[in-house]
């Protein structure tokens, strides 16, 4: 037994007894399948919660259970269990999954086994849909612990799983819900589990890093948009408007910061207004700061994730019932200057530079606060801009003239691997900076085959260093 055992009660005890054994089970009949029955699976699970019906009656379940979300944008995630279904059917889970022949080498995709997923507040469908459409597909088992906060969401995300799996004559504990959940036993979960899939706050990441087990994290996010002076600038207010009030700007890709080329600043800021953005003014500002952190800068958990009438309702004013979001100008950047730092809401904070190279200082200092390892963005069709960002930004992707929110983890019209898991690479504390997909739910088997000697020569190898005379 673990240390993590002795804070379980005797019933946690025994559920997860019981879970961890009915996955070990289902595994071992799972891991016989072939491709097309996995397939098969895949598209199975993937209906069952992302059919329209489905998806709604999860959505309406989860902002109500757990007080957080916006309708509207939520419902629509259910797009992103598709794209995840799209990516996986492309790809080779059984068997053979890729030839080399040039370098002798075959792949053999094999399971990872039990993976425990840990689910946040914000996505207690869209998660478990989308982990149990790649852990299908790869003959992997999961055990879910889902966020007190919206327990009951993802247990009826996973029992319509479980629906679809018996249905096909599969074993519908492939997926299983912690029903007592509670901090030990999810700790307990994933030093029991041969894979540990994080998704939330930083602390779950690094319980998931310390629990002995292999585990993907994600790291916090703080996305800074640059908008140079070449930019599009009703584009870039409509995305910026898009990204930051989807879900009520909880999810850690939601625009947090805008960079903004002087010359283009006021018709930006105006912009903005005209999608529906409410500019504070100096007081205001300071009444949002107060009711957003406390004084040594800590996020209050009560202004996360809020409709922007609610939000400044909080901090003491009121705002027009039309209004989307709320902007701020940035009074500096740094640990001292809040607003630079993560939001998780509706709010952004704009910045004004002079100079392509002040607008890469700027982003840089905000990455020092808050956001390392996760995203960025730009609006510009300046090429030589695009790639100095790319260069400068010590983050895992970079989303150019897209809202950012709904780009990052894989859209229809970009190439990024759909996901709702995003890795952060050692800049977050993440083992991974990619987005999360199926070859993450893999173990590969390399075999390599002999192939005619590729042995460069010493002159080739050390070029003007060599010297053949050191080598008598």
């Amino acid at each position: 037994m673990y240390d993590q055992y002795k804070d379980l009660t005797d019933v946690q005890r025994e559920e997860l007894a019981t879970k961890l054994k009915k996955a070990r089970k289902a595994q071992k009949e799972i891991e016989k399948y072939d491709q097309e029955k996995v397939d098969r699976l895949a598209q199975a699970v993937a209906w069952s919660v992302a059919n329209k019906q489905a998806f709604e009656k999860l959505t309406k379940m989860g902002i109500e259970e757990s007080s957080l979300g916006d309708y509207n944008s939520r419902i629509n995630k259910r797009g992103k269990i598709k794209g995840i279904l799209r990516d996986a059917l492309r790809e080779k889970s059984v068997g053979v999954i890729e030839e080399i022949p040039e370098k002798g080498i075959t792949k053999y995709g094999k399971p990872v086994g039990l993976i425990a997923s840990i689910v946040p507040t914000t996505n207690p469908a869209l998660t478990p849909g989308g982990t149990g459409v790649y852990a299908i597909k790869a003959r992997d088992v999961v055990i879910f612990a889902p966020h007190p906060r919206s327990k009951n969401t993802s247990m009826e995300t996973v029992r319509l799983m479980r629906e679809a799996l018996k249905k096909e004559g599969a074993p519908e504990d492939v997926f299983q819900c912690l029903e007592n959940v509670s901090i030990p036993m999810t700790q307990a979960l994933m030093a029991e589990a041969d894979l540990v899939l994080a998704t939330g706050g930083q602390g779950l990441v690094r319980a998931a890093y310390s629990s002995g087990t292999p585990a993907y994290g994600v790291g916090s996010g703080n996305s800074t948009m640059i908008i140079d002076e070449t930019a599009d600038i009703k584009e870039a207010a409509n995305n910026t408007m898009r990204s930051k009030t989807s879900d009520n700007g909880s999810g850690c890709s939601a625009d947090g910061n805008l960079i903004i080329e002087e010359s283009i600043f006021d018709e930006m800021v105006q912009a903005l207004v005209d999608e529906g953005g409410y500019l504070a003014n100096a007081e205001e500002r300071e009444l949002l700061k107060k009711a957003m952190w406390d004084e040594e800068g800590h996020r209050k958990g009560d202004t996360v994730a809020l409709a922007p009438q609610k939000l400044c309702k909080i901090a003491g004013f009121e705002i027009p019932e039309d209004r989307k979001f709320v902007i701020v100008y940035g009074e500096g950047i740094g640990n001292e200057y809040f607003f630079s730092s993560e939001k998780l809401t509706t709010l952004l904070a704009v910045y004004k530079y002079k100079g392509f190279d002040q607008a890469l200082e700027m982003m840089q200092g905000i990455y020092e606060v808050k956001g390392k390892g996760h995203s960025c963005g730009i609006y510009s069709f300046n090429d030589d801009h695009i790639n100095r960002l790319a260069l400068a930004a010590p983050v895992s992707r970079i989303m150019v003239r897209q809202p950012q929110s709904k780009a990052n983890a894989g859209s229809f019209t970009n190439g990024m691997p759909m996901t709702s898991s995003l890795g952060c690479g050692t800049w977050g504390g993440n083992i991974t900076s990619e987005n999360v997909n199926l070859k993450h739910y893999l173990n590969v088997t390399w075999v390599a085959k002999p192939i005619p000697e590729d042995k460069p020569s010493d002159e080739e190898l050390f070029g003007e260093f060599y010297n053949p005379e050191m080598e008598k």
